[in-house]
């Protein structure tokens, strides 16, 4: 009986875990009015900001938007 509980807390945590490690998105959006940039962590849907590097480019951590975001040619500097 114990095996079983153990063996079925194994396997509902291996298919758990990956899952939720997943959820963390970023994305790089420019605001169309003064070109300025910024991560964000959920997929935009105002009119007023742009995906930059079209809809099918997702960060998948802070540090790779941020990376990303400092080699953009598009976005103006403070």
């Amino acid at each position: 009986m114990k095996r079983t509980l153990a063996l079925t807390g194994v396997l509902l945590a291996g298919f758990v875990l990956p899952a939720a490690a997943q959820t963390s998105t970023f994305y790089i959006v420019q605001d169309t009015g003064t070109k300025h940039c910024r991560i964000v962590d959920q997929r935009p849907v105002a009119k007023d900001v742009t995906v930059i590097g079209g809809d099918g480019v997702v960060y998948h951590t802070r540090t790779e938007a941020e990376t990303a975001l400092k080699t953009t040619k598009v976005c103006v500097s403070d």
